[in-house]
C-alpha cells in the first residue's frame, strides 16, 4: 500500500503535462483504479483510515479532529489505534475523486466540512450520494463547491438533505441555470443555512 501511495503521488505530479486523447484515456483508467472501493480494506483498517487512503491517493487532503495540519502525503498518514484519527474536513481541490469511490464516505461520522474545487469528475450524482449518507446528513456543517463544471442545479438541490448544513458556498459553476430558484429552495428547506453565491459568470444563462 505504501508503494502504491508513492506511485500515485508521483503520477499526480505528471498530470500537469499536456494531454492528448491517449493520455486522457490513460488518466481516466488510472483514476478509476484509484477510486475503486476495497471493501475488505475498509473492514480491516476501518472507514476513517480507508477513506483517508482513498482521498490522498486521489490527490485530496484530510484534516483530523484535534489537529490543525492537513494530511496530504499518503506515505505520512498517521499510524496507531484505528479509532484515534477521525476525519473532520476534506479538501478535494484538484483531485480525481469520482462517484465510484464515494462508498468510502459512508462510514465517516465526524466530517464537518467538504471542499470540492476544480474536481473534473464531480457531477450531480456525487452530490446526491453525499446527501444520502445518514452520517453526513448529521455531521456536515460546511460545503464549498467551486469550479466543478459538471455540476448543475439538480445536484445542488439534493444538498438540502444535509439538514445540519450551516454554510454553502457555490462559485464558478457554469452548469447552474436558475440561481434565484436555488436561493428560494434553500431559504425554504434550510432557513438557517448561509448560502453564498459567486455565480456572476452564469448571468448569461438566466
Amino acid at each position: 500500500m505504501m508503494l502504491f501511495g508513492k506511485i500515485s503521488w508521483q503520477l499526480c505530479g505528471l498530470k500537469k503535462l499536456p494531454w492528448s486523447r491517449d493520455s486522457r484515456n490513460f488518466w481516466g483508467w488510472l483514476n478509476t483504479v484509484f477510486n475503486k472501493v476495497d471493501y475488505e480494506r475498509i473492514k480491516d483498517v476501518g472507514p476513517e483510515r480507508a477513506a483517508s487512503e482513498w482521498l490522498l491517493r486521489c490527490g485530496a487532503m484530510v484534516r483530523y479532529h484535534g489537529q490543525q495540519r492537513w494530511q496530504k502525503d499518503y506515505n505520512n498518514l498517521p499510524t496507531g489505534p484505528l479509532d484515534k484519527y477521525k476525519i473532520q474536513a476534506i479538501d478535494a481541490t484538484d483531485s480525481c475523486i469520482m462517484s465510484i469511490g464515494f462508498d468510502h464516505l459512508e462510514g465517516l461520522q465526524h466530517v464537518e466540512k467538504i471542499r470540492l474545487c476544480k474536481c473534473h469528475y464531480i457531477e450531480d450524482g456525487c452530490l446526491e450520494r453525499i446527501s444520502q449518507f445518514e452520517n453526513l446528513q448529521k455531521s456536515l456543517l460546511e460545503m464549498e463547491i467551486i469550479s466543478c463544471g459538471n455540476v448543475t442545479d439538480k445536484g445542488i438541490i439534493a444538498l438540502h438533505h444535509l439538514r445540519n448544513l450551516k454554510y454553502l458556498l457555490l462559485s464558478d459553476l457554469p452548469g447552474i441555470r436558475e440561481k434565484e430558484n436555488l436561493v428560494k429552495i434553500f431559504k425554504t428547506l434550510l432557513p438557517y443555512m448561509e448560502l453564498k453565491l459567486d455565480l456572476s459568470q452564469n448571468n448569461h444563462h438566466q
